[in-house]
């Protein structure tokens, strides 16, 4: 490749990269979904469920486009290459470019399913619908952890791909295509593993990194993980 296409390539990786997994820098300069989409997401504070719902769709689809758009900047990097004609581009980028054309009509249909009967076939409604009342639907369970999501007394720590939030009733992990909910009567908590750190940047005190196993005593409920910083 000549000095264009490995500056872009270079170039591109770095940014899907950080686009995928956010730094700090990325999140200080608003170059995220929850950000560039932040109209349409609406407000987390205001309607927990309804903005995850969104997010991890939107999320979805923006990551499932990043090889179509390193296709498009490659059409101008090497222009040599005639990519903009894919009956004239080498094999190799024709079979690329049937990826990157595939990978947002999967997400595309995958997110239409979900949002079948107002959402009721995403994974975060159909975990809450296993906890409704038989008279009720998944909403009602939805609108009960929007309520305790708004408290001030919920606890809430870890970076934004990894948030884990725990209410009076719920312990949810917030990831970047999924959000975990179990009941908190329900579930039993098992630490799998513990790694001691001599100094948290923070106190200059001995920490523990533990990951505690979080399962529901339903099964159709998936068990998740969450990792916690604790003082030895």
């Amino acid at each position: 490749m000549d000095s264009p296409e490995v500056t872009f390539t270079l170039a591109y990786l770095v940014f899907a990269v950080c686009f995928v997994f956010t730094p700090t820098e990325f999140h200080s300069a608003g170059l995220t979904v929850q950000n560039l989409l932040s109209g349409w997401l609406g407000s987390e504070d205001a309607a927990f469920v309804s903005y995850h719902l969104r997010r991890t769709s939107a999320t979805l689809l923006c990551h499932s486009l990043l090889p179509l758009g390193y296709y498009v900047g490659m059409c101008f990097a090497a222009s040599e290459k005639q990519l903009y004609s894919p009956s004239q581009a080498p094999d190799t980028w024709r079979l690329f470019l049937l990826l990157a054309v595939t990978l947002p009509t999967v997400a595309c249909t995958l997110i239409y399913y979900w949002s079948w009967d107002r959402w009721a076939c995403h994974p975060l409604a159909r975990t809450l619908a296993l906890y409704a009342l038989p008279q009720s639907g998944w909403w009602a369970v939805a609108s009960s952890v929007n309520t305790e999501f708004r408290r001030i007394d919920k606890f809430a720590t870890g970076a934004p791909g990894a948030r884990v939030i725990v209410t009076d009733t719920w312990v949810m992990k917030v990831t970047t295509y999924r959000v975990h909910v179990a009941q908190q009567q329900d579930v039993h908590l098992t630490v799998t593993e513990s790694q001691q750190h001599e100094l948290s940047p923070d106190s200059n005190l001995p920490v523990q990194l533990l990951t505690i196993h979080v399962a529901s005593t339903s099964p159709a409920v998936q068990a998740f993980d969450i990792r916690q910083l604790g003082c030895v």
